[in-house]
């Protein structure tokens, strides 16, 4: 995932960085770094892990408790 398509993600679901920070666990900062690709003129690459959680986000998945349990979904 590159920083343009993790900021269409986050508008596409019309959250804001706060709000995305929120939904995946991260700092607000974290979101900007991600959005602009480099952190104190570093590359910065986006986690799988927040790759992932990005898509579950997007597919209405609001929490995961495991495969015995059933999947919280986004109201």
């Amino acid at each position: 995932m590159e920083p343009a398509d993790f900021k269409k993600w986050r508008k596409s679901l019309k959250l804001s960085q706060k709000d995305a920070a929120h939904a995946l666990g991260l700092k607000r900062r974290m979101i900007q770094y991600y959005e602009k690709g480099e952190r104190d003129g570093e590359k910065v690459k986006i986690p799988l892990a927040v790759r992932l959680a990005c898509y579950a986000l997007a597919q209405g998945v609001a929490d995961y408790h495991g495969p015995t349990r059933k999947v919280q979904m986004r109201e």
